[in-house]
């Protein structure tokens, strides 16, 4: 069960409903980091960029690859621990916009991760530390320490205890 904050909206969808959970120059200085963060090559730069501007808090050596999209309207809500890996194109969602609602949550990301390239993380997951993510996940729920998973829906390939038995080398 994902961890998030839901909030009641009368009349319109909730996205009608944007500029009353989040403000526009917010979001407007959001945007353009995030874009400009998106097309540099600068590792550091970007690590710079989202925890200066963004608020994100983000482990020494995580890399996020080239069209990374984090969240755009509540970036300090995601946290990512040292040494991680945010494949290409990958979406980091820590709000969601629905008809009668809108839900916030944060996002962990642990230590030494590997998100595959175009995988969606959406709001109130944590996925632990070592964790792999296979390209084109749907991160829909959290994810446990160790473990290897991939697809839509989401579904544990390998556990933890899974991959450490398939790293040892036979004798």
């Amino acid at each position: 069960m994902r961890k998030t904050e839901r909030h009641f909206v009368d009349g319109p969808n909730s996205l009608w409903h944007i500029y009353k959970t989040v403000p526009f120059w917010k979001v407007a200085k959001n945007f353009l980091i995030i874009q400009t963060a998106r097309y540099t090559p600068f590792l550091p730069l970007k690590n710079w960029l989202y925890k200066k501007f963004l608020h994100m808090e983000i482990g020494e050596h995580t890399s996020f690859a080239l069209m990374v999209m984090p969240d755009v309207m509540f970036p300090e809500k995601i946290k990512i621990g040292r040494n991680s890996v945010i494949g290409y194109n990958t979406t980091i969602l820590a709000h969601e916009y629905l008809i009668k609602e809108y839900r916030l949550g944060e996002v962990i990301i642990g230590d030494e991760v590997l998100i595959g390239a175009n995988s969606t993380i959406l709001p109130g997951v944590e996925i632990g530390d070592g964790a792999i993510v296979s390209a084109a996940t749907l991160v829909h729920k959290d994810v446990p320490s160790g473990a290897f998973v991939g697809g839509n829906p989401m579904k544990i390939i390998y556990t933890a205890e899974q991959m450490a038995l398939r790293q040892q080398p036979e004798s």
